[in-house]
């Protein structure tokens, strides 16, 4: 049972928690609340988890059955060490949107599943030989490129859905930015849910939602499930999507550690194993890819109950409601004008993350490796370049993060050999500007080689 992680010790009575302390990952609280907290995971990463299979016009009752299997499966290969619930990845619409239109939905599948096997070899590598590599390979300001470029390259997709019903749209985004400042603790981590659920409901008074599918529905039944066709044409879509997944994934594991206060780098492959393990398997079925879910990190830092007895609870609870079609026919209602609402929101969240990356980071944009590599990736992928060679067409994400790579790694080998870049690639932290500014005007005043 301990191997599998659900060998659970009971936090001191099993009814509070003392101030101060949390529910670590391997305790859990008495059973009813322990289901309590479990079924909040599911409400958490209800809004984000059903856009994308709405956006994507995938059958959201799929998703939710693979997205509750997938985070069953991540607990037993993490051993239960990494409590996550694996939501459906925002990384995933582009490259699904744009296969659907190449290869029909089956090629899309073939895609996720292309993803997850590559994200599940990068997670064996992780976990046989560490995580430095990815750092070098993928630093700061390269990984912040391709995720913003990723969340950027999706705006005319936010504006066509926006321009179908204006009223609704303006009506959910607005709802989504006050519910975000009006409130605190979970319900203003929700603010997507609630405004989604708000513009739902002036969709209704306009006669924007259509139930003649969801009346058809039955209340019990098994999921949609679809199988995958596999084009080579679709690589250059979705490997750019791993990258994101590596990055979300390790920034999820160092959270979880940094908020219990326990090592988890000895996981962090199984953690990456895991997440690609669950998207290939929904990718068999027809489901999204998936990925760790920042909105419950959010309960977890809420709540101060990181168990994983609470995500078995919220991925079985999942699993129950994806056996219900009528269910998966409602969340489908949701109109045109409401997702563009919360897109624009979204797709902003996901190009910002980026920079929030480079932020974090001190990323010193005076260094022309970096101002290079972020610059031309950004209208790479904002304007959706295109590359065809042969059968295989490579669009603005997949050109935009290669370029972030290419750019950055031969510039960087170039100036190393001129040594004709003297500022650094992060900023200096602890000095005033003209400390700073100083301190530049040294370097490029020291000898350089010819």
């Amino acid at each position: 049972m301990s191997m599998l992680g659900i060998k659970w010790k009971l936090h001191g009575t099993g009814k509070s928690i003392k101030p101060g302390h949390v529910v670590a990952p391997d305790e859990r609280l008495a059973w009813p609340l322990t289901i309590g907290v479990g079924m909040q995971h599911v409400v958490a990463m209800f809004g984000a988890t059903f856009l994308v299979p709405i956006i994507t016009g995938m059958p959201p009752a799929t998703t939710l059955f693979f997205s509750g299997i997938g985070t069953l499966l991540f607990l037993v290969i993490t051993k239960g060490r990494v409590p996550s619930y694996l939501g459906s990845s925002f990384a995933f619409i582009a490259p699904i949107m744009a296969s659907q239109q190449q290869f029909g939905v089956p090629g899309a599948l073939g895609g996720v599943v292309l993803a997850g096997a590559l994200l599940a070899l990068v997670g064996a590598i992780v976990q046989k030989f560490g995580a430095e590599w990815i750092n070098r390979l993928m630093p700061p300001i390269v990984t912040g490129a391709i995720v913003a470029l990723i969340g950027l390259n999706l705006a005319p997709a936010a504006k066509q859905n926006f321009a179908a019903a204006p009223v609704t749209a303006v009506v959910t985004l607005a709802t989504i930015i006050l519910v975000s400042v009006l409130f605190r603790g979970i319900l203003g981590r929700l603010s997507i849910l609630v405004g989604v659920v708000v513009g739902y409901l002036v969709a209704m008074l306009r006669g924007e939602v259509s139930y003649d599918k969801m009346n058809a529905a039955a209340w019990v039944g098994l999921p949609q499930f679809q199988t995958p066709e596999f084009h080579i044409g679709v690589l250059g879509l979705f490997v750019p999507v791993v990258l994101v997944l590596v990055a979300e994934n390790i920034g999820h594991v160092k959270s979880v550690a940094a908020m219990t206060g326990q090592n988890l780098d000895g996981v962090s492959g199984r953690a990456l194993m895991a997440d690609g393990a669950a998207t290939v398997l929904a990718g068999i079925g027809g489901g999204s890819g998936t990925t760790t879910y920042a909105e419950n990190i959010g309960v977890m830092a809420a709540t101060k109950v990181y168990s994983t007895a609470a995500y078995w609870v919220a991925g079985i609870f999942a699993i129950l409601l994806s056996f219900s079609p009528k269910f998966g026919e409602l969340i489908a209602t949701v109109p045109p004008g409401v997702l563009g609402g919360a897109a624009t929101m979204l797709y902003g969240m996901i190009g910002i993350l980026g920079v929030k990356i480079w932020v974090q980071n001190k990323v010193n944009f005076s260094n022309p490796v970096n101002l290079t590599t972020a610059a031309v990736a950004l209208i790479i992928g904002i304007a959706d370049y295109t590359l065809t060679v042969g059968e295989l067409t490579f669009t603005g994400i997949a050109l935009g993060s290669a370029a972030a790579l290419v750019i950055y790694h031969g510039m960087k080998a170039i100036a190393k050999a001129r040594g004709t870049v003297a500022e650094p690639e992060s900023e200096q932290a602890g000095l005033p500007p003209a400390a700073k500014a100083a301190a530049n005007a040294a370097a490029k005043r020291a000898p350089r080689k010819r």
